[in-house]
């Protein structure tokens, strides 16, 4: 039975877009799965709705249009219709797709917002900000780079994203520059108001421990919440976004206007549908929010409560997908290591099915998925043409070809009940968000009717036992059915060409699970079939991977280019170098930091009477088991930080080629060795 009450109403999100770029893989290990869900949903005879849209606001939609010598307006209508197309394309199937700039988003973010003041979960506080007086502005978010104050990486305005990962609020960061003319920066005192994110710390830790949906999400948010809780500035200097209410000087923070884009585009479609927005959002309904981990801390603690303090309904489920890797290689536009949807796969004749399966069929939706050409291609070819397609297409053309319609007879009872376990299996699986478990059970009725078809030689029964072959072609024709609903939330397409070659009426997706355990009818004409998948060819693949290595290539090529040469370098003495002390050590034990999907927390022996604790961004290339027993180099008089509230005293040295390439003594030596 589903775990949905079917009367209680559902909503499904994904996390939005962002406008001001093209869609690659990485976006779609959110939407495609949440797609297969919702279509899932459909089949357990669930009324769901399906919403999202473009997300227009922020820094970097500015930045971006100025780069580039438009208007936002130009730059997010261009990018929320290529989204909106290639999410067509892909079979996503949204009821509603709206943009946070559309006026309904606009209103419902100021409602919401002056909500949040009248029940004084909102504050002004003058703050200091850094203010450029070559382009004489304050800089918010990206228009500031600097130097992290936890970990002294360099950092954005709004994150340490080259080191440990943190949320930094307006004027915490260290040594600020002016991204736009590259000045020094000044802090200057002005006016902002803040969200008292602090004062919903008991409710959130409550709130988390009746949430749904993945551990992932919830233990990284509850470590946040259980470590510190700050109050969010909420306001920007920018023209661009929704006015702060009473203050046109400034902007809403796009972390407040984005995720209201989830109610507005709800209210926009019950508009139209003429239904009542607020039973979804004022009253009892199940929200699902499908998403990164990486905005995991937006979705699971600062949105609830900012829900709560407005007094809307709370997320009942977020779904936290895993990062994406891209052949063995972190994700990484600037490197090369990216597949666009487009031009890197639809314009190259792939079917978007082929893409959807392998997404949501590689590993359990909250672990890390490698996007590998040659992995695609022995999925495709084993599973889905191997299996899947060999078992359809052999039944069909055989039952065409002797019968020409359903055969006579009933269906066996242990078919029924292979097919009825089938379902619940699956039905199991996809509302515990695990979708790949899900495709494997369905992939497994797929080979029991390849076997049942082989094992029952229906070739020899058509001669010697004609009736004895009805009943055999007749359970194999049920058991595609059957497989043609249970895979249509994952291939919609190709299922309904495969349904349609079923002889069967009607649209396969309005159709419930349950109707695979209803009798084809006997008698029914069944058209001449066609083979449903096709081999991937080796230079179909081997063309996609000259591809990807000449992108990295060139991405390497840039880079060098645009890297500062030894000679640009300052110049430092022998007595400068002396004041490293660098040593070789030997990592005792290793661990991943909660909470943060870069970091590591080693204990190395440098020789000392106690091993050294050192916080280590490596957790994408390193796992925490391999590292035990390695030797490493280690800068050992590095300036204490705080990363993740875990305190590091060093820095483990490596080469930075995509991702950490660690440092090692080309023998083993002596723990707490100099480097001279």
């Amino acid at each position: 039975m589903p775990n949905f009450p079917i009367n209680d109403p559902v909503l499904v999100t994904c996390g939005l877009p962002y406008a001001n770029g093209k869609c690659h893989i990485g976006h779609l290990r959110t939407y495609i799965p949440a797609d297969i869900f919702v279509r899932s949903l459909h089949k357990q005879g669930q009324d769901a709705l399906f919403v999202c849209g473009s997300d227009t606001h922020g820094t970097p939609i500015v930045v971006s249009a100025e780069q580039l010598d438009t208007t936002p307006e130009q730059l997010i209508e261009k990018y929320h219709h290529h989204f909106d197309e290639v999410f067509k394309n892909l079979g996503i199937k949204f009821d509603f797709f709206g943009s946070t700039d559309g006026q309904v988003n606009h209103n419902r973010t100021n409602e919401i917002v002056n909500k949040l003041i009248e029940n004084n979960y909102v504050y002004p506080k003058k703050i200091d900000l850094a203010y450029c007086g070559h382009c004489e502005r304050f800089l918010p978010d990206r228009y500031v780079e600097g130097i992290c104050p936890y970990c002294e990486s360099p950092a954005r305005g709004d994150e340490c994203d080259q080191g440990c990962g943190r949320h930094l609020e307006p004027g915490e960061i260290k040594d600020p520059l002016c991204k736009i003319c590259g000045n020094k920066a000044k802090y200057r005192e002005q006016e902002h108001f803040f969200f008292r994110l602090s004062s919903f710390r008991d409710f959130l830790l409550e709130h988390l421990d009746t949430l749904g949906g993945t551990a992932n999400a919830r233990n990284y948010a509850r470590e946040w919440v259980t470590q510190e809780l700050k109050d969010w500035c909420i306001t920007r200097n920018l023209e661009w976004g929704v006015r702060f209410p009473g203050h046109d000087e400034l902007v809403v923070y796009v972390w407040v206007d984005a995720p209201i884009g989830y109610i507005s585009f709800t209210e926009e479609y019950c508009n139209t549908a003429g239904q009542d927005w607020k039973q979804i959002w004022q009253g009892d309904s199940r929200i699902i929010h499908f998403i990164g981990l990486d905005i995991a801390y937006h979705h699971c603690i600062f949105w609830p409560a900012m829900l709560k303090g407005a007094g809307y309904s709370l997320p009942w489920a977020v779904v936290a997908s895993g990062m994406v890797k891209v052949e063995d290689k972190t994700f990484s536009k600037s490197r090369g290591y990216v597949v666009w949807v487009n031009e890197d796969y639809l314009d190259h004749g792939f079917h978007p099915d082929l893409l959807r399966y392998y997404l949501a069929s590689y590993t359990s939706h909250t672990k890390e998925l490698n996007f590998s050409w040659t992995v695609f291609q022995e999925k495709v070819n084993n599973e889905l043409v191997g299996s899947l397609g060999n078992f359809l297409y052999r039944t069909l053309h055989f039952a065409n070809k002797n019968f020409g319609s359903v055969p006579e007879g009933q269906v066996s009872p242990e078919v029924l009940d292979e097919i009825r376990e089938t379902i619940q299996n699956v039905i199991e699986a996809m509302d515990e968000y695990e979708f790949k478990k899900a495709i494997d059970i369905i992939m497994g009725l797929s080979a029991y009717g390849n076997t049942y078809f082989q094992s029952n030689e229906p070739w020899h029964l058509i001669k010697q036992d004609p009736d004895a072959c009805s009943r055999v072609v007749k359970d194999c024709l049920q058991i595609a059915k059957a497989l043609v609903l249970l895979f249509e939330p994952v291939i919609p397409t190709k299922m309904t060409e495969a349904w349609e070659q079923l002889g069967l009426k009607g649209d396969v997706s309005q159709k419930t699970y349950e109707d695979g355990l209803v009798e084809l009818e006997s008698g029914s004409i069944l058209p001449k079939p066609v083979i449903l998948f096709n081999k991937i060819e080796d230079k179909k693949i081997a063309e996609m991977e000259i591809i990807m290595n000449n992108r990295v290539a060139e991405a390497r090529a840039k880079e060098e280019k645009t890297a500062p040469s030894p000679t640009q370098l300052p110049k430092i003495t022998f007595e400068d170098f002396k004041t490293m002390d660098i040593r070789i050590g030997t990592v005792v034990n290793a661990e991943t930091i909660k909470g943060s999907d870069k970091l590591l927390k080693l204990k190395v022996d440098i020789g000392e009477a106690e091993p050294r604790q050192v916080v280590a961004g490596i957790a994408q290339t390193q796992g925490p088991e391999e590292m035990v027993d390695k030797q490493v180099v280690l800068l050992a008089n590095m300036k204490p930080a705080k990363l993740f509230g875990v305190e590091s005293n060093g820095m483990i040295m490596a080469a930075d080629e995509d991702g950490a390439v660690l440092l090692h003594p080309e023998r083993k030596v002596e723990n707490g060795t100099v480097v001279r």
